[in-house]
């Protein structure tokens, strides 16, 4: 059962990792925070103002406690009251991590070749990002060995990433968008056997993603 004293470090332990801009926690304040949910993306959240009585008020609510004051009032009854009932998670979204050697050169294959935006570049030298294009993510995670073995991925069609679009049309065009560009595929735009039709790209690290959309 966590008392206030652990409570209190853990609202400094965020505060500390808002003043480092570590990205997870971005995630986190925006969608616990009422004042920090309009902000569009975590970048945003790392450059606005977090104070510790801003970090007091993430702990409180995720403890399920309007704020810092009633979770302090709260915590001697917390041993011998059932908690609030809560809604079940939500689980709002998802994104696969690609592992890559060289995270810059990453980031410029997705957003020239493959039409995404970096959504941010963490680190110094960049050991971690993300891309995005419309509803898809994927992020990038620096590996320096092999992760691997081999052309295991490519014998055994081993995909890192799976993206959808809603129609026939628009997987067809995106293919061509990006053959256009000079991307390199493992499979060609071909019509699955269970009526899908799809194609996958090979990036620059041997990650397979498929694209996929209706047959007809």
């Amino acid at each position: 059962m966590p008392n206030l004293e652990n409570l209190r470090k853990q609202a400094k332990q965020y505060l500390r990792w808002h003043r480092e801009r570590y990205y997870p926690v971005a995630t986190e304040i925006r969608a616990v925070l009422p004042r920090f949910q309009h902000l569009i993306d975590d970048a945003q959240v790392l450059e606005a103002e977090f104070k510790l009585n801003d970090a007091q008020e993430l702990v409180a609510r995720k403890q399920g406690f309007d704020g810092w004051q009633a979770l302090k009032a709260g915590i001697p009854a917390m041993g011998t009251q059932l908690k609030p009932a809560m809604a079940a998670p939500f689980l709002s979204g998802t994104a696969a991590l690609l592992y890559v050697a060289d995270v810059k050169a990453s980031c410029k294959f997705f957003a020239s070749k493959l039409g995404f935006e970096v959504d941010f570049v963490y680190g110094d030298p960049p050991f971690y990002a993300a891309v995005k294009r419309d509803r898809a993510q994927l992020c990038l995670r620096l590996v320096c060995e092999p992760v691997f073995v081999g052309d295991i991925r490519q014998r055994e069609h081993l995909l890192s990433a799976s993206i959808t679009v809603d129609t026939a049309a628009e997987i067809k065009q995106l293919f061509l968008e990006f053959r256009s560009a000079g991307v390199i595929f493992h499979q060609d735009l071909k019509k699955e056997p269970w009526g899908a039709r799809d194609f996958i790209v090979l990036d620059p690290d041997g990650n397979l993603i498929l694209f996929a959309g209706p047959g007809d």
